[in-house]
């Protein structure tokens, strides 16, 4: 097990939408490794959740877990370590509301994030075993990140115009201004 890279803003992997996994390929040795390597990435970086793609590997898995005290999130309730491959997601009801998010894939960034507040997800665990489950407040909002990811969709993406535009500029180098001539 390792603590891999998290690929950033800018990095073509993020926008892909990443391809779904076989049965095979959830039983290989390649795919439980880096399903490990996943976990100890996300908690090595103290986020609450991770997509395969944030550390360049364009399938669709995810993992999600928020620990008690975890220093970027002390304001989410706890959920225990969960796997999702191939997961959908569908509201339960309309109901939406904004949720302060911040990202791994795009560092000292944080937005105002409409999310469906209550979610039917269905996926498959990493022993392949079927799931669905409602998740409700925070943690749908995190598993719906984290779905977004695995689509090729960032926070960046779902932030208000000025939210944007204000993240863009922190992103961009500033020019560098030489002497006066």
């Amino acid at each position: 097990m390792s603590v891999h890279e998290i690929v950033e803003i800018g990095h073509p992997v993020l926008r892909e939408r990443a391809r779904e996994v076989t049965p095979e390929d959830l039983r290989s040795d390649a795919v439980q490794g880096l399903i490990d390597d996943m976990i100890d990435t996300m908690r090595a970086a103290n986020g609450a959740g991770l997509a395969a793609n944030q550390v360049a590997e364009p399938v669709r898995i995810a993992v999600v877990e928020v620990r008690e005290g975890n220093p970027r999130y002390p304001y989410k309730p706890p959920v225990p370590l969960t796997v999702i491959v191939n997961p959908v997601i569908e509201p339960v009801d309309d109901e939406i509301e904004q949720i302060n998010e911040g990202c791994l894939s795009v560092p000292n960034l944080r937005g105002e994030v409409p999310r469906h507040v209550n979610v039917r997800m269905r996926y498959l665990d990493r022993d392949g075993a079927e799931h669905e489950e409602v998740r409700r407040g925070l943690t749908a909002g995190t598993f719906q990140h984290e779905l977004d990811h695995l689509d090729g969709v960032l926070i960046i993406d779902r932030t208000s115009p000025e939210q944007r535009r204000e993240a863009l500029a922190k992103l961009r180098p500033q020019p560098v201004l030489g002497p006066a001539g």
